[in-house]
């Protein structure tokens, strides 16, 4: 049986901790970022039932004394390049999943590092000293139960799966905490009666198969016994470019959700030009005011970084979502460009248009923008928009979320 190596290393509440670190008055204080729709909740909030995603009206009815901060992405980026910083100093491969979780493979470091229970204290007192954050760790012999057990030690905790331990962990855990299973296969498992990950280990794969699908089945069997032999890979160069938008719950006018696409469409395709990449796929993705999601996708002839070829697509898809949409409503969208060219391939040129390439054009904007400042030009389709979603969309320092 393989040794407990792998943490899976969880910032807790991010963007609320953040916000609490950098005003000790918020400290304590139940907290969430965001007005319109909840962002992030501070465990102090999250004791009266407000949950990220939440329209920022029922999250006040559940707590009054809430505090709502506006993001700071600057400030989120900052922390976690440092939080990053600290993980590669702890262990050599790293695996970032996102902008405040990763896993660590500390195989083999005993000499130099202790057991893998020291060196997952030592993060976390690291972290804390050093970046003034709360992280939660989970230790374990695979990938799926580290980051089960960290989940189930937040806040500001840690959590060992011994090897031989799996059964007396898992067991008792809500189907739910399941890595991959969302509502809607919780909701098809508790329709059987199966609340309970020791509920569904009595039963064999195809059983499972036929309740939630043959893929998801499948998965569902390995997860319950305590199976993945996924390794931590430190990942090659990022696999998209994208940004998002948190619309609130109120309705918006067709005007607005178009300066919305154009602001993302922009902001995502001068971040690939930056970095010299193009890609070939535009995904957006919706989430209506029910919190459902969809993610629908189009893959183009040829690679590209230019905004309106991007923005078009965006547009296109957005208009086959639409008849949802005003069934259900729209709290956020989200636009992506995916399936990217190597870093070495270039940037594939377009076509000219009325004389003048589209490229041009957005090059001249970029170095205007890096010359003067982000702000230095602004579309006029923007500037009737909220001025405090304007300094969202061109701040001094973009994150890449």
């Amino acid at each position: 049986m393989s040794e407990a190596t792998i943490l899976h290393a969880d910032l807790d509440a991010f963007f609320a901790s953040v916000a609490q670190r950098d005003d000790p008055t918020l400290r304590g204080k139940p907290v969430v970022v965001g007005g319109g729709v909840v962002l992030a909740a501070s465990y102090e909030a999250r004791a009266y039932g407000v949950r990220s995603a939440m329209g920022g009206r029922v999250a006040r009815r559940l707590c009054p004394r809430l505090i709502a901060v506006s993001p700071d992405f600057t400030a989120y980026v900052e922390a976690s390049r440092a939080v990053a910083a600290i993980f590669d100093e702890t262990a050599p491969l790293v695996e970032r999943l996102s902008i405040d979780e990763a896993f660590l493979d500390v195989r083999g470091l005993e000499r130099i590092g202790g057991t893998p229970v020291e060196i997952a204290r030592r993060l976390r007192r690291e972290v804390r000293e050093r970046v003034g954050l709360p992280i939660s760790i989970g230790v374990a012999r695979n990938k799926s139960l580290a980051k089960m057990a960290s989940a189930a030690a937040k806040p500001d905790g840690l959590l060992v799966v011994p090897p031989g331990g799996e059964r007396a962990f898992l067991d008792p855990l809500p189907v739910e905490a399941l890595w991959g299973v969302g509502p809607a296969t919780a909701a098809r498992l508790r329709e059987w009666g199966l609340a309970r990950v020791g509920q569904l280990v009595r039963l064999d794969r195809r059983a499972l198969q036929a309740i939630v699908g043959r893929a998801a089945g499948a998965h569902l069997h390995a997860l319950v016994h305590g199976r993945d032999p996924r390794p931590v890979r430190a990942r090659e160069g990022r696999g998209s470019f994208g940004s998002q938008s948190a619309l609130g719950t109120r309705p918006k006018s067709p005007e607005a959700i178009d300066a919305t696409l154009l602001a993302l469409a922009e902001r995502v395709t001068r971040r690939m030009r930056a970095k010299g990449r193009a890609g070939r796929t535009v995904v957006l993705r919706l989430r209506f005011g029910d919190f459902a999601r969809a993610t629908r996708s189009r893959t183009l002839p040829r690679s590209t970084a230019t905004t309106r070829t991007v923005l078009e697509a965006a547009r296109g898809l957005y208009a086959q979502a639409r008849p949802t949409i005003e069934r259900r409503g729209l709290t956020l969208i989200a636009v992506a460009v995916a399936n990217l060219d190597p870093r070495d391939a270039g940037v594939q040129l377009e076509l000219p248009l009325d004389g003048a390439s589209v490229d041009a054009l957005d090059a001249v904007v970029d170095e205007v923008r890096d010359r003067i400042g982000p702000k230095a030009l602004t579309r006029a389709t923007l500037l009737h928009r909220d001025a405090r979603l304007a300094a969202w969309l061109f701040p001094d320092e973009e994150p890449e979320l």
